[in-house]
């Protein structure tokens, strides 16, 4: 017995073999005496160890690594606070539908309802994997050492087949030390690293491509789904070809480029009125990849962004509780939106070869276009200081090569950059969307940069969401990551603030001290920035943003940008049910100021 013992390895040695075997580069985390054993063990592994100050951190940064690298990323994480504090991350990443496999270490199982220390039992005995059942796709809690492979793999497919999303496994820490053969785990290794998705079949297709060829007004309505099934070449091919414009929920921005002449733009809250009223006015709505969301559907109410019924839907998606849920639909389909895609372009080719072109629409789309840059053109050049939004994104956009990574967080930074921020290369947008977790855009950019280390990545982020975790600056540093963290800093928790303007006439609570030009005894950012050992600036006049941006991409240092910014909320032809929740019986508009 003890030879055999000898022989074996422990858990976590045979965990990190198994990640190892799966090309799992980079593991995100923070110690805990929980999961030491599986540090010791990554200490002789070419897998990096991520080390954060908080474990939000972690949970935010590797949600951002699976969007850019489209496979499940690794968390580690210590029982109880370290579970807790790992938990906002980990929702966000379930609501936005991002892989991701959530090890977390546990209290030993001898102590099981003894109340060792941290241990979580107030109502149950053993239940803190628990605490993730609301969102993760499954909970495991692993209770035999042999379970551990066929859990793992289990782990994996799971979260990135169907609708994908974070799991956790549970392991109570004497678990991680039990020495085992490696039977388990070789029994595994032949099986499929990944799942094959669902496509469609031709007579499906066939019906869809006639509805969409006999409608007057088809509109396409594309989410993240697109983004998540790396189809935006695919949802090209098929709208070039069909001639169909092209609206997108907030998740779903950059699934085409948005200079593209088919691209109508962002529903919703904030869409402007091309994208609403074509929707408005669409016989069909050929919807893939997205769930009609309420910030994408102006909360639902009919005459704002969608007419159905009225309007006829054709919807695909994965998940097949999606289909339906908000809308009636004429054709579901549950499928993969790659693969169904490249279906429907084989048979739209082979019905219509010579395909569909609307150049009265396209020439409606960019006259909007040039339209909507005319209007927007005081404010985007506008030498104000604290600056103008629109000029900080303006000025962002110019420095940017077409490829850099943005991550967003919540206020004008994801709002507005949704509306008004062309993005013009494919999942290169980063947001909180489901969620909307203020303060996932600054770690997200470390998870980013991790991903995609040749490419430029930045982090637009308000005042109030780069408060929220400030020392991932020390993990960026310590691993010399040339992220751009641009505050757009209105002294304010901006969005909030605008809307209990216009309700209450008051700010309380959601602003600080000072004003965005004159902040009282509030957080210097840029001085935050170099304590931690990055670069950081605060600008003092419009004019030096451009030259700012340039100065810090061509340094590849961690750099902090502190722009004071004029809290102006972002303009909108949507609706928002709180509106009438707050202001029943006024016309009240949150960009009310």
């Amino acid at each position: 017995m003890d030879g055999a013992k000898l022989e074996g390895k422990t858990v976590a040695e045979h965990i990190v073999d198994f990640l190892e075997r799966r090309e799992v580069k980079h593991v995100f985390g923070l110690c805990g005496h929980t999961n030491i054993a599986v540090l010791a063990a990554l200490a002789e592994s070419p897998i990096d160890f991520v080390t954060v100050r908080h474990e939000q951190i972690a949970s935010h940064a590797a949600d951002a690594y699976a969007r850019v690298t489209g496979k499940a990323s690794v968390v580690l994480s210590h029982l109880s606070p370290g579970l807790t504090n790992c938990a906002t991350g980990v929702a966000n990443a379930a609501l936005d539908c991002i892989p991701m496999v959530v090890i977390a270490g546990d209290i030993p199982t001898h102590y099981y309802g003894k109340h060792p220390h941290q241990e979580v039992n107030l109502h149950a005995d053993a239940a803190q994997w628990e605490i993730y059942r609301p969102f993760v796709k499954r909970a495991w809690r692993v209770d035999r050492a042999d379970l551990m492979a066929e859990i793992l793999e289990k782990a994996f497919h799971l979260a990135e087949s169907g609708q994908p999303g974070p799991v956790l496994v549970n392991v109570p820490m004497d678990i991680f030390s039990e020495v085992i053969p490696s039977d388990s785990f070789d029994r595994i290794r032949g099986n499929t690293g990944a799942l094959r998705k669902p496509s469609m079949d031709d007579e499906t297709a066939r019906e869809i491509i006639e509805a969409l060829a006999q409608a007057e007004n088809p509109v396409a309505y594309v989410g993240g789904g697109i983004l998540l099934a790396q189809a935006s070449e695919e949802l090209r091919a098929f709208v070039e070809h069909m001639g169909l414009p092209v609206a997108h929920s907030l998740m779903g921005k950059g699934a085409l480029r948005d200079d593209h002449p088919l691209v109508l733009g962002m529903t919703g809250f904030w869409g402007t009125e091309l994208v609403n009223q074509s929707c408005l006015n669409a016989d069909y709505i050929f919807a893939v990849g997205t769930r009609f969301k309420e910030a994408d559907c102006s909360s639902w109410y009919p005459g704002y962004t969608f007419n159905i019924p009225g309007s006829r839907v054709i919807h695909i998606d994965i998940e097949p509780q999606e289909i339906g849920r908000n809308y009636p639909t004429e054709i579901g389909v549950v499928a993969d939106a790659k693969a169904a895609l490249r279906v429907l372009n084989r048979v739209a080719r082979e019905m219509y070869p010579d395909g569909f072109k609307r150049p009265v629409l396209e020439q409606k789309i960019a006259d909007f276009r040039t339209d909507f840059k005319a209007r927007n053109v005081d404010m985007a050049t506008s030498s104000a200081f604290p600056m103008m939004p629109e000029r900080i994104l303006a000025d962002t956009r110019k420095a940017l090569p077409e490829d850099a990574i943005i991550t967003t967080d919540v206020g004008w930074n994801k709002n507005g950059v949704g509306q008004q921020f062309d993005i013009l290369t494919p999942g290169s947008i980063l947001t909180p969307g489901g969620f909307a977790t203020m303060g996932f855009g600054p770690p997200g950019a470390i998870g980013a940069k991790l991903a995609a280390p040749d490419r430029v990545v930045i982090s637009l982020v308000g005042d109030g969401g780069f408060g929220q975790n400030p020392s991932m600056l020390a993990t960026a540093v310590e691993l010399d990551l040339g992220i751009i963290w641009l505050v757009m800093n209105n002294n304010a928790f901006g969005t909030i603030a605008g809307l209990q303007k216009a309700h209450y006439g008051l700010t309380y609570g959601t602003t600080f001290p000072g004003s965005a030009a004159a902040p009282a005894n509030g957080p210097g950012y840029a001085d935050i920035a170099r304590a931690y050992g990055a670069e950081g600036h605060r600008l003092s006049a419009a004019d030096e943003l451009l030259p700012a941006l340039e100065a810090a991409i061509a340094s590849g240092k961690p750099t902090v940008l502190d722009v004071p910014m004029i809290n102006n909320p972002t303009p909108t032809t949507g609706h928002w049910n709180i509106l009438d929740i707050y202001s029943p019986d006024r016309d009240v508009s949150h960009v009310a100021t």
